[in-house]
């Protein structure tokens, strides 16, 4: 059963310098916990495909207790409407009983072909694709092999694509995001997510082949345990990783690399962008005359005072840069309740923004709805930035 929620807000846009039109924000439940089978759903991504489909994608979870060692599949809905309506979920990876999770979709724009990327049991990477939107899937191929080349380099003992979705550069490049862990080993066998480094794992040929990038980041004196990542292409062509990292800084680290693989810069923080220590999401859009703007998702709760143990995972907010990232000059909040993981994806003038959404027995790594809300904003493909988003 889906439960519908629909908020609206109006942002005064102004176009051309003089006409003010209004932006609307939907919400749609796309998964709810205790419903189809799972205590709880988690770790959404959502892409829209070469020819306007939209898929929304997650991690399901069976026992709470667990955590994010509980037994998952991979979840899958489909919009052919723009967001309007939603096919059924259906499972795309997993057996029901072990841990298949943090699955990482990329749209490929040359040949219409979806690949997605998932971890099992933290230990074991694969891909599978779709050439039809979604409908069908290949057969599932493991590419550890690819995560096992960083082991000389950093022994890990968890590996794991992620978060959200991957890009493709204007070369063609697919290129996906990815942390490694070398935690301590638990008694219920289990093992800890820190400390941890990032990387990226690319393919030139279409996703038949992937090839491991650089180290982007690793624990040191500078960065605490960098791990959920999500990258962007920059207007120059240079590839801007925006790493969630677990210090008291509570801020998101950046690196950037030319390619996307290599020589990256030694990671630095942004004073702008808050973190809770949580996922984000990252999305560039072009917009009216030639300019692009980057969008921003997470858990903006820098106001709200702290508990004992951690920041609140609140507040979800989205925040524009028409600076390639240099400054984020204009937010709105989509959410002031309870939220966590987000990602974004396009279509049209319209952004949609999946994310956690809500508590399950006061836990805020325990969501109770996994939603999508359609930002309709047409300022995108014709006017300025909207003036009435506050300034952070």
């Amino acid at each position: 059963m889906k439960r519908t929620l629909k908020i609206i807000l109006y942002f005064a846009i102004v176009c051309f310098g003089s006409v003010a039109i209004s932006a609307q924000v939907e919400s749609h439940n796309l998964w709810n916990a205790g419903i189809g089978g799972y205590a709880t759903y988690r770790v959404p991504g959502i892409i829209t495909t070469k020819r306007g489909v939209l898929l929304a994608y997650c991690g399901e979870r069976k026992d709470l207790s667990k955590g994010d060692w509980s037994p998952a599949d991979a979840l899958l809905r489909r919009s052919l409407d723009g967001g309007k309506t939603w096919e059924p979920s259906k499972r795309i990876a997993g057996n029901g009983k072990d841990l298949t999770d943090n699955v990482v979709a990329i749209a490929d724009k040359k040949t219409g072909e979806v690949i997605f990327l998932y971890q099992k049991n933290y230990s074991r990477v694969f891909t599978i694709s779709t050439r039809d939107d979604g409908k069908t899937f290949s057969a599932e191929r493991e590419i550890t092999p690819v995560f096992d080349e960083f082991k000389g380099e950093y022994p890990w003992n968890i590996a794991t694509p992620g978060t959200g979705h991957g890009i493709q550069l204007r070369t063609g490049r697919l290129l996906a995001s990815i942390w490694i862990a070398n935690g301590a080993e638990h008694p219920d066998g289990t093992r800890g997510h820190a400390p941890a480094a990032v990387a990226t794992i690319y393919s030139d040929d279409h996703g038949k082949n992937w090839h491991r990038g650089a180290i982007a980041a690793r624990e040191t004196a500078d960065i605490t345990s960098p791990n959920e990542t999500v990258a962007v292409e920059l207007a120059d062509g240079d590839v801007m990783l925006n790493i969630r990292s677990g210090g008291n800084q509570h801020l998101r680290a950046v690196s950037i690399s030319k390619d996307g693989i290599s020589h990256w810069s030694s990671p630095t923080y942004d004073s702008t962008l808050f973190d809770p220590i949580c996922d984000a999401g990252i999305l560039a859009v072009p917009v009216a005359k030639g300019k692009r703007a980057i969008f921003f998702t997470n858990p903006d709760s820098r106001d709200i005072p702290k508990n004992d143990k951690l920041r609140f995972r609140q507040n979800l907010t989205i925040k524009m840069s028409v600076d390639e990232g240099k400054s984020w000059t204009h937010q709105q909040i989509l959410d002031p309740g309870v939220a966590a993981y987000s990602d974004l994806t396009s279509r049209g003038t319209d952004l949609f923004v999946i994310y956690e959404l809500g508590p399950v027995l006061d836990s805020q790594t325990k969501p109770a709805h996994l939603t999508v809300a359609r930002v309709s904003a047409d300022w995108i493909s014709g006017g300025d930035a909207p003036r009435t988003w506050s300034h952070p």
